[in-house]
C-alpha cells in the first residue's frame, strides 16, 4: 500500500489544477466539490451536509461538543448528519489545504445498502461524524474520481460510477454501520435523524422539546438524552446554532442585510440576533461579513 503521504501528494497534484479559488469549488460533476484554503483558519463554526471529505494536503480538526475529530491525508471524514460543529483548518500559501468532498445522496445510499444486504449487527452506537483511517481501496477510488474531473468524456461517462466507488469504500469502512443506519431506519438513531431532518427543513419555526419528542415517539427526557448523545448539544442549542449558521450563509453568500437574515432564520428580535451572532462567531454580523469579504478579495 502506498504511504498516505505519497497517496496524498498524488491526489493533491490532480486536484490543484482544478481549483479556481479558496473555499469550496463546485465541479461539473453534481455532488462533488473541491476544497482549497491557502491560509490558517482558526476554529470557526461550520455546517457540512452529509458527505465524505478526503484531504489530500493540509489538515483539519473538527470539534463536536467534547469530541475532537482529526482528518488529514491519512484519514477521511464521514459525515452522516448535517451537524453544526467547529473546525480549524491548517493551510498556507506554499502548501494550501486541498481536498475533495462527495455528497451522500439518499437515493444512491439506499440503493447500495440494499444491494450489499445484511452486513451483520454492530454493537457500537452510530456516530454522526467521525474520522476513518484511509485504506488503499479508498485512496484508489478517490484518485480515479479526481482524474475523471479533468476530461469531459470521462466525467460524463464514468463520473457517477466513480462516485459509487467512493461511497462503496465508505460503506465497507469503520463508519459503514452509521451510513447503513440512515437507510435501514432502526432504533433511536434513526428517530433522531428524522427529527434533525425536520429541523433543517423548518429551522425558522419554533419547536418545543415535547413536540420533537412526540415526533421521535419518545418521552421528553429520553428524547433529550438521545439527542444530546448524538449531536453533543441540547435541542435548543442545536436549533440556535443551525439558525446562526444559516444566517451567516445569507449574509455572506446571498447579501441579505442583518434585519433580513434575522427574520429569515426565525429571530423576532434583531438585537438578540446580533448578540447571539457575536457570541457564536466572535464578531457582530456586519463586521464579520466585511472581514470575510476582505479575506476573499
Amino acid at each position: 500500500m502506498a504511504s498516505t503521504t505519497q497517496a496524498g501528494n498524488a491526489l493533491a497534484a490532480v486536484i490543484a489544477p482544478l481549483v479556481k479559488s479558496d473555499g469550496i469549488n463546485n465541479t461539473q460533476l453534481p455532488g462533488v466539490s473541491l476544497l482549497c484554503l491557502s491560509r490558517h483558519q482558526v476554529r470557526t463554526p461550520l455546517l457540512y451536509e452529509p458527505s465524505l471529505t478526503i484531504i489530500a494536503q493540509g489538515r483539519k480538526m473538527g470539534y463536536l461538543g467534547d469530541r475532537e475529530i482529526h482528518y488529514d491525508p491519512g484519514h477521511y471524514l464521514v459525515q452522516t448528519l448535517p451537524l453544526p460543529f467547529e473546525c480549524e483548518t491548517h493551510g498556507s500559501p506554499e502548501a494550501p489545504l486541498l481536498g475533495i468532498s462527495v455528497r451522500l445522496e439518499p437515493a444512491l445510499l439506499s440503493e447500495m445498502v440494499t444491494a450489499m444486504g445484511d452486513a451483520g449487527h454492530n454493537a457500537l452506537a452510530p456516530l454522526p461524524m467521525a474520522s476513518v483511517a484511509m485504506t488503499e481501496g479508498m485512496q484508489e477510488a478517490v484518485l480515479r474520481l479526481a482524474n475523471a474531473l479533468h476530461a469531459d468524456i470521462e466525467r460524463n461517462t464514468m463520473g457517477n460510477a466513480r462516485i459509487r466507488d467512493v461511497v462503496f469504500e465508505a460503506l465497507k469502512g469503520e463508519q459503514g454501520p452509521a451510513l447503513r443506519a440512515l437507510v435501514l431506519g432502526h432504533g433511536n438513531y434513526s428517530r433522531i435523524v428524522q427529527v434533525l431532518s425536520k429541523l433543517h427543513t423548518h429551522f425558522a419555526d419554533d419547536f418545543s422539546v415535547e413536540q420533537l419528542a412526540a415526533q421521535a415517539h419518545m418521552s421528553p427526557s429520553t428524547f433529550h438524552q438521545h439527542f444530546k448523545q448524538i449531536t453533543r448539544s441540547s435541542p435548543a442549542q442545536y436549533l440556535k446554532r443551525l439558525r446562526l449558521i444559516k444566517a451567516q450563509q445569507l449574509l455572506l453568500q446571498d447579501n441579505h442585510n442583518v434585519n433580513q437574515a434575522a427574520a429569515a432564520v426565525g429571530y423576532r428580535s434583531v438585537p438578540q440576533f446580533s448578540r447571539d451572532y457575536k457570541r457564536y462567531f466572535g464578531e457582530p454580523p456586519l463586521q464579520h461579513r466585511r472581514q470575510e469579504q476582505a479575506l476573499r478579495a
